[in-house]
Parts: structure tokens; sequence; C-alpha cells
């Protein structure tokens, strides 16, 4: 994880020796620079968010505090102003150890003037509408707070900045490194984000903020918040006070999974996905399709999206008339990928569909199949960079451009895929493999010639 440019800020209320916490970080600031700013009356949303921190720790007014060296706005490459860092001495009774509380300060309006965020109102959300929080279990003896919280938490304001995605309570982060960087054995590599218990949304002159709370979870917590849904898993992780407990309190040194602490979980999460199926309706992947007549020959003939494709039809056979610019009126279905904004035509694929996936990605269709399709839901994957998109639905999908008389449509770089229950329970049995990706063999394609569509599946670095 690249470390975010940030010194930390020590208040005159404040004890420790903040310059020894980590040595990736800028020197120690004067006192009150961080608190000056807060009490500026030009930073109404800043002033807020001070706040709602006071409410909940009303003898800590001048917590340390995590701050960039140049101002996002000022052209620094960090967007979150501060990052507070708050001693929580837990509650034994309610199976909530002594931990560190971290509360981000930038992803919401903090000025009012223009200089990060559009200015809004009292009526609409504040910036992004969040801010970030995490808690991490005090080892026996801390008298400061670690730091990396503060990067990660800056590592996401980034992703949120450079993206426009928002983050909500329930969604999933996949990480796929321990979240404090460190090179042991550490369990917790993912993230799902929680509503804060501590801190309610608050309503200020600059919008609304709520605050989200990053949680650590292992792979496996992270797989069933993919089949089934985060908020579920977070319930869960609730009910556990090894595996974070009532407040979801990151423990570093936690080795066992939420499943390997209490087994019967497991038969709770079958039922769950069997009755609500998977409120998981889009990813971002390595996808990329093209209009190709799937033969005998696609699957050895199969090339890199990145090279160049002149000649992908050079053994197709004459192209068939394309249908009219139009099937109809399309009302947009819910979560319909935004395309720039651009008009573009509506094409039935009369040749056929080469998909590409990487492998992280289509590990998933065996999820999609049972949690999303099953349940008459969408699902889109949208390419990382650029704007190809592609949703799977069935008939029962309202708003979709493919039907069962155009199963293969697209509209410009998005490609809709009608599955009917036929295919559906023929993907079912051909891609269950990809339920244990680590046994598949890539790049590997797998072919439906009566479909006129083909999926390959590849590593996920080329």
């Amino acid at each position: 994880m690249q470390k975010a440019q940030m010194h930390v800020v020590a208040n005159t209320c404040a004890t420790g020796n903040v310059a020894s916490v980590a040595s990736n970080f800028g020197p120690e600031s004067g006192p009150n620079d961080g608190q000056q700013l807060m009490l500026s009356s030009s930073a109404l949303g800043l002033e807020i968010l001070y706040e709602s921190c006071k409410q909940v720790y009303p003898l800590q007014p001048n917590p340390l505090q995590v701050t960039a060296f140049i101002k996002y706005w000022l052209g620094g490459p960090d967007p979150l102003d501060y990052i507070s860092m708050y001693d929580h001495p837990g509650i034994p009774e309610l199976h909530i150890p002594p931990h560190w509380h971290y509360i981000s300060f930038g992803l919401t309006d903090l000025h009012g003037d223009g200089r990060v965020h559009e200015p809004s109102g009292p009526e609409f959300p504040s910036g992004f509408g969040f801010e970030l929080t995490f808690r991490l279990a005090k080892k026996s003896g801390e008298a400061t707070p670690p730091t990396w919280p503060a990067a990660l938490l800056q590592a996401l304001a980034k992703y949120v900045f450079h993206t426009g995605n928002s983050f909500f309570a329930g969604d999933h982060v996949s990480w796929h490194c321990p979240l404090d960087g460190s090179d042991f054995e550490c369990r917790l590599q993912h993230m799902l984000l929680a509503e804060d218990l501590l801190l309610p949304p608050v309503q200020g002159p600059l919008g609304s903020v709520k605050f989200l709370q990053v949680v650590a979870v292992t792979e496996e917590e992270l797989q069933v918040s993919q089949h089934w849904n985060g908020t579920s898993v977070l319930e869960l992780l609730r009910r556990v006070p090894s595996a974070g407990g009532p407040w979801l309190v990151a423990d570093m040194q936690r080795q066992l999974s939420l499943f390997e602490l209490q087994p019967s979980f497991r038969r709770e999460v079958e039922h769950g996905i069997d009755r609500d199926g998977c409120s998981l309706s889009g990813v971002s992947a390595r996808c990329h399709w093209e209009e190709r007549k799937v033969t005998s020959k696609t699957g050895s003939a199969w090339r890199s999206p990145e090279a160049e494709d002149d000649s992908s039809s050079q053994d197709d056979e004459e192209d068939e008339p394309e249908a009219g610019a139009t099937l109809g009126r399309h009302r947009p279905a819910d979560g319909e990928p935004t395309i720039n904004g651009e008009i573009w035509p509506i094409r039935r694929l009369y040749k056929g569909v080469h998909l590409t996936l990487n492998l992280e990605a289509a590990s998933l269709l065996p999820v999609v199949l049972r949690g999303r399709l099953r349940h008459d839901r969408h699902f889109t994957f949208k390419a990382v960079a650029g704007e190809t998109a592609v949703t799977l639905l069935t008939g029962r999908v309202g708003g979709a451009l493919a039907s069962p008389s155009a199963p293969l449509v697209a509209k410009g770089p998005w490609l809709q895929i009608l599955v009917d229950s036929e295919w559906l329970a023929k993907l079912e049995s051909d891609l269950a493999c990809l339920q244990q990706p680590d046994g598949v063999v890539v790049p590997k394609t797998f072919c439906w010639f009566d479909r006129q569509m083909a999926l390959t599946v590849v590593p996920d670095e080329l």
C-alpha cells in the first residue's frame, strides 16, 4: 500500500511522543495547528464534524491528528485534510475493548467556498455525503495510535475522489494485502463498510454527513459478503466479540475467520442466500467484449483484448444485417452504467459475443447465477479503465434493452446478455468450477454455440 504524505499534529492537550509514532510521516507540527482551522468561522463543515466528535469525546477536545503536508486544494495528492485519532477506553461489560477511533475530515465539504467540493445546501449531501472512520484495538501498553489506519483512510478517499464512486453501508472493498502493510501472516486483508454507531448522521449548513466505519475482514468474510450481503455479515461479526464485537473493532492479530470461530454461521449463510439472494449488483473488473462469431476455433484463437483486433472477423462468415437503431423505448434499469452522456445507438448483436473477464471477477459468476439471476436481478461487470460494461439479466428485469427475441444487445460499449431459465441451468453447471478459482488453469474459454456466446477467463494480471 502506498504511503500517503502526511504528518502528525500534536495539539496542546495531547500526550505522548508524537514524533515516534511512525518514521514514514513528517515532523510534528506546532501546537493547535489543526485546531485553529477547526474553529475558524470560515470552515463551517469542519466545525460541524468537530462538534459531532466532541459529543462522543467531550474530554478529548484536542486529539492527535494526521494531516496532509500540502492540502488538496493547493495541489497536494491527499484529499483528506485531517484524520483525528481518539482514545476510547472500551466497555468491558459490552465486550468492547479499548481501542483507537480514527475519523476522517475531507470527503465532505469543510469550507463551503468551492475549493474542493461544489457547494450544496442543507437539504443535499455535503461533498460525497460521508466521512470514514476506523476502530483499532489497542495493544497492551500502547500510548500513541498507529498511523497506518490514517494512511488507509487516505487511500480509500483517493479512490472516491478519482473515480467519483461513493461508499455505502454494506459495501465491500477487496484489498488483497494486510491492511496495516505488515509482512507477517495477517488475515485481515479486506474491508466492509458499516454505519458508525457512535456517530449518527448530522445536518449542517453545507449539507448532510454520514459516518461510515471501515471494518477489517478476512477473505472468507469478504466472499460471504459477495455471495449474500455485507449488512448481514456485519451483523454476524457484531455477535462474536473476538471477530469485532458490537462496535466492529479490528484486532490485527486475529487469525480465525468468523466462520472458523462460529461454524454454525455457515448454515445461516446458506439459508440467507437462498432466501434473500445476493445484494451485490456489480463490480469493477478487467472486462472486454467484442462482437464475433463463436466457432470451434474460438477457444484456441483467443488473444489478449489489449492486442490489435483489426483481423478479428477474418474467419467469420459474412456479416448479417444490423437491426435498426432502436429496439423500442428504453427506460434505464437500476445500476445502468453512465456512459459519458453520449447518445449511443442500440444494436442487436447477430454475430455473437466473445466476453473476457479476469479470474477474480469471473469467480463471482456462480454467485451471480445463484444469488442474482435466480432471483430475477441483474448484475454488471464494469471495466476498471474505460467505459466498457456487461450486464447479465433475466427476462423479468424491468427496463432492459435485451429481450427473448434480442438476447445480445449493445448500447455503445454497454453489453446486455439475457439469460433464460434453460441457459441459466446450463451456465450453473458449466461454470461451477469457478467456485474454486485456485484450481482453474487460465486462460480458459467456455463456449455456448447455440447462444453464440463465449467467455474467456484470463489471469488477474496479464
